[in-house]
C-alpha cells in the first residue's frame, strides 16, 4: 500500500512531466517561428516512429552564476536517447538551440558524453544533432572541460562505431570540432553555419565583411572548405540522407555493413563501357557514367559531390553488398590529383578501412597537378596521405585503370605495388612514367630536330613509345597488373574479385599506431 511520501513523490515527478510537455510545446513553437525543427522534432522525423527512448530528461544544471539559479529547465538543453533506424540501434542527441542558444554546460556535456559512451558500449552509431553557439559562459570552464570531455569520445569512438553529424543551425567555436572530427557532417541549406569565430568578430580582428552565410554557409562547407560531405536543401532532405548513407554502414567496426537483394545481374555486360573513353587521350569524359554503369542500378551514393571535384568518392553496392568507390574524374582538370583531392580521397579509403568497407579504385591520371600554389601549399605532404591511406588499409582493394595512369600519380592510386589485390585495366590504358608525347620529347629531343620530318619522327616515336613502355599489356606481362580486360566485363570481374576477397586477412606488424602525413 502506497505511504503518504510515496504518493507526495509521485505527484511531484508527474508536476515535473507536466513541466516538461509545458517547455517542449514552447520549444516548439519558439523554433518554428525561426522556420526550423525543434530538439525533439527532429528526433522524431530522423529515427523509426515511436521508437526513441529519452534518457535524462529531468536532468537540470546546478550553475548559480549569472542568475542561473532561476532558469533551470530540465534536460539542460539537449535531448538524448537511443532510438532505431531501418531497425538498427542509434544513439542521438540533439541541441536545443532555444535555451542559452544550445550553449554547453557541465549537465549538457554529461548528457552527451554519457550516450556516447553507451553508443560504445553496445556498438552502435552516434548521430548528433548539432545548434549551438559553443561553451556557455555563464558557467565558465566547466563548459570548456566538458567540450574537452566531448572531444576525448570522439576520438575514442573514431574507427569503432560510425559518427554522423547533422549541422541544424549556427554553430561556432567548440560547437564545431566535435562535429569535425566525426565521419560525415550534413548540413541544411540556409539554416547551417559553422565557424570558429563569427561575422562581428572577424569585421572587428580583421576589418573583412562577411556574411554568415558567406563565411560558414552550408554552400561554402560543402564547397569550398570542403568541412562538409552532404547538403540537404530542407530539414527533412537531410534527414533522408543520413539514413541512406547508414545503409551502407555497419554499425561497428565488428559487424558488416547491410546487405540487399539486387535485381542486377552480378554477370551483366554492359556494351556501351566499351565506347565511353575517347581515342583522343586529351579529350574528357565523366567517369560517373563508368561507376553508373558497373555498380548496381541507382546504388551510387557520392560524398563531397562539390568539393575537389577532380576525384570522386561515394558508396555503391555491387550484387547489394556495399563498396567504397574511389576514381578520378577526368573532366575536372583533367583528374590530376591536387591537394584537396589528396586529403578528400585519403580521408575516405581510411574510413571504408576502418569500417570493412572493401574499397574499388579507377584510375585515370595524369598526374599531380603541377604549380607554384600547389608546391607551396605542400602537395608532397598532403599527395602522400592518400599513398599513406591506401598502404595502410588491409580491406579487400581492386583497382580498374581506364586510361591514364602516369607517374607517382599512377602508384598512388591503389597500384599493385602498394598492396592492391587485383589490379586490371582496359585495353585504352597507357601506364608509364609521364605521357607518351611528353617522354619522346624529353628523351629523343636531338633525334627529332636533326630527323628530315621532325614532326613524322616524333609521330613515329610516340608510337613506338606507347607500344613498347605504355602499353597494358606491357605492364601485364611484368605482373604489375593482373589482366587486361574489356570494358563491358568489368562488373563481373569486380563481382567476382570481392566474393574471392570476402574472407581477406591481413596481419601487420604490430604497433602502437603510423604517423600519417597530416
Amino acid at each position: 500500500m502506497a505511504t503518504q511520501t510515496d504518493r507526495t513523490s509521485l505527484e511531484r515527478y508527474r508536476a515535473r512531466l507536466h513541466q516538461l510537455e509545458a517547455e517542449q510545446r514552447e520549444v516548439a513553437e519558439r523554433q518554428a517561428a525561426r522556420g526550423k525543427l525543434s530538439a525533439r522534432e527532429r528526433i522524431e522525423r530522423l529515427l523509426d516512429p515511436g521508437s526513441f527512448m529519452e534518457y535524462d530528461a529531468l536532468v537540470q544544471h546546478r550553475s548559480t552564476y549569472f542568475g542561473m539559479e532561476r532558469r533551470k529547465p530540465l534536460g539542460d538543453g539537449v535531448v538524448t536517447g537511443v532510438g532505431t533506424i531501418d531497425g538498427r540501434d542509434v544513439a542521438i542527441f540533439s541541441h536545443d538551440f532555444t535555451y542559452l542558444g544550445g550553449s554547453l554546460g557541465e549537465a549538457f556535456a554529461e548528457k552527451m558524453v554519457k550516450i556516447m559512451d553507451l553508443a560504445l558500449e553496445i556498438g552502435c552509431p552516434i548521430i548528433g544533432i548539432n545548434d549551438s553557439a559553443g561553451a556557455r559562459i555563464q558557467e565558465g570552464v566547466e563548459g570548456l572541460a566538458g567540450y574537452g570531455e566531448v572531444f576525448w569520445r570522439n576520438v575514442q569512438a573514431s574507427g569503432v562505431v560510425p559518427q554522423l553529424s547533422i549541422i541544424a543551425g549556427p554553430c561556432a567555436g567548440g560547437a564545431v570540432y566535435s562535429p569535425a572530427m566525426t565521419d560525415f557532417v550534413f548540413m541544411v541549406e540556409n539554416i547551417s553555419q559553422m565557424y570558429i569565430t563569427g561575422p562581428d568578430v572577424i569585421r572587428t580582428v580583421t576589418g573583412e565583411d562577411v556574411t554568415h552565410e558567406a563565411l560558414g554557409g552550408a554552400l561554402t562547407h560543402n564547397s569550398v572548405s570542403g568541412v562538409a560531405h552532404f547538403v540537404g536543401a530542407t530539414e527533412d532532405d537531410t534527414f533522408d540522407l543520413v539514413r541512406a548513407v547508414l545503409t551502407y554502414l555497419p554499425s561497428n567496426n565488428l559487424d558488416s555493413a547491410p546487405e540487399f537483394a539486387s535485381d542486377d545481374e552480378p554477370e551483366r555486360a554492359d556494351p556501351l563501357l566499351d565506347e565511353l573513353v575517347p581515342e583522343d587521350s586529351t579529350r574528357p569524359y565523366d567517369m560517373h557514367e563508368v561507376i553508373a554503369r558497373v555498380f548496381d542500378t541507382e546504388s551510387f551514393l557520392e560524398v563531397q559531390p562539390l568539393w575537389a571535384r577532380n576525384v570522386i568518392i561515394g558508396f555503391a553496392r555491387l550484387d547489394g553488398k556495399a563498396v567504397g568507390v574511389v576514381a578520378n574524374q577526368p573532366k575536372v582538370l583533367a583528374g590530376t590529383l591536387d591537394i584537396d583531392a589528396s586529403t578528400k580521397a585519403a580521408r575516405f579509403v581510411r574510413f571504408c578501412d576502418a569500417f570493412n568497407i572493401p574499397l574499388v579504385t579507377f584510375v585515370d591520371v595524369p598526374g599531380f597537378l603541377p604549380g607554384v600554389m600547389q608546391e607551396h601549399g605542400g602537395i608532397i605532404r598532403h599527395g602522400s596521405k592518400l599513398l599513406y591511406a591506401y598502404c595502410e588499409a588491409t580491406v579487400p582493394k581492386v583497382t580498374v585503370i581506364t586510361r591514364k595512369a602516369y607517374g607517382g600519380a599512377y602508384v598512388v592510386m591503389c597500384s599493385r605495388s602498394i598492396r592492391s589485390d587485383l589490379s586490371v585495366a582496359w585495353p585504352t590504358a597507357e601506364i608509364a612514367v609521364m605521357g607518351s608525347e611528353a617522354a619522346v620529347r624529353l628523351v629523343s629531343r636531338r633525334e627529332i630536330a636533326e630527323a628530315a620530318d621532325p614532326v613524322a619522327k616524333e609521330r613515329e616515336l610516340v608510337e613506338h613509345y606507347r607500344d613498347q613502355f605504355a602499353s597494358p599489356y606491357q605492364a601485364a606481362g611484368r605482373g604489375y597488373i593482373e589482366a587486361v580486360i574489356e570494358p563491358h566485363d568489368t562488373r563481373r570481374w569486380l563481382v567476382r574479385t570481392l566474393h574471392m576477397l570476402r574472407n581477406k586477412r591481413e596481419e601487420r606488424p604490430k604497433r602502437k599506431h603510423g604517423n600519417i602525413p597530416l
